[in-house]
């Protein structure tokens, strides 16, 4: 019994290793990994359509949780997370998740790319607060509904009656409804939070904005782009904030093209 329990730990243990150095190998070889990152009221399954288009052409995709709880610990937690993956990454951020991947980016060699969808692209010492009132258009604020923390903090939550025409105004009521159930909320502590590196000065950068976005007018998603010398920018026309879930092929070729780069 023992030796069978002995070789079963064996035989395991050899498949593991073999699975991991398969991955290590398929990814250094081939094509990135993907990292896709969340923003504030919004979870990974906004991806869903994304991740599907991606893996059928192929990659290994990830559509990590974004606590958002802090832009430091946010980044933190993503750096751990690509620090465990073998091989090119591309870093795709949508919203606040812009300014998580711009931060986790430091220092990473194997960090290819980052892709901003309806993102902020900080300057050092900016954060989503200052960005989003560097424009006019913005009309997030008007729709937010706060929660007091044990902490003395807030977390900021869309109103559910006003989600659909605010963050996703151009998908099916039914979808809207469904995100505005599950949204994640974010800390006011986080939007507040400046960035502290500007890493797509360093890395190539590519933009995917809607020009009917309520949360980031389009002017400051253009200006941002611009700021950047982003190597391509896509305006969605009558495109909402939520393009991952409006436009997923969109999204997907913007990042496809990102990761087959030179």
């Amino acid at each position: 019994m023992r030796k069978s329990i002995r070789a079963l730990s064996l035989a395991a243990a050899m498949a593991l290793s073999g699975a991991a150095s398969a991955h290590a190998a398929e990814t250094a070889g081939g094509k990135p990994t993907i990292v896709l990152v969340h923003g504030a009221f919004a979870d990974a399954s906004g991806w869903n359509g994304v991740v599907g288009k991606l893996s059928r052409d192929g990659y290994t995709v990830i559509a990590a949780a974004n606590p958002l709880r802090g832009l430091s610990s946010d980044a933190a937690s993503l750096s751990a997370l690509v620090d465990s993956i073998p091989g090119p990454v591309v870093l795709v951020g949508h919203s606040y998740g812009g300014e998580v991947i711009t931060e986790a980016a430091a220092g990473k060699t194997h960090v290819s790319a980052l892709v901003y969808v309806a993102a902020f692209l900080p300057e050092v010492g900016e954060s989503a607060l200052t960005l989003s009132a560097k424009f006019p258009g913005g009309t997030l604020g008007e729709t937010l509904t706060s929660v007091r923390l044990p902490d003395g903090g807030e977390d900021f939550y869309i109103q559910p009656a006003k989600f659909h025409a605010q963050f996703a105004a151009d998908t099916p009521p039914a979808t809207a409804a469904l995100m505005a159930a599950t949204q994640r909320p974010v800390t006011k502590a986080a939007l507040a939070e400046p960035a502290t590196v500007a890493t797509w000065k360093q890395l190539p950068s590519y933009v995917v904005y809607g020009t009917a976005d309520r949360n980031i007018p389009a002017q400051t998603e253009r200006f941002m782009a611009e700021r950047a010398k982003a190597r391509k920018t896509v305006a969605v026309e009558g495109g909402s904030h939520a393009l991952m879930v409006s436009h997923p092929d969109k999204v997907a070729a913007l990042i496809e093209e990102a990761a087959s780069a030179r």
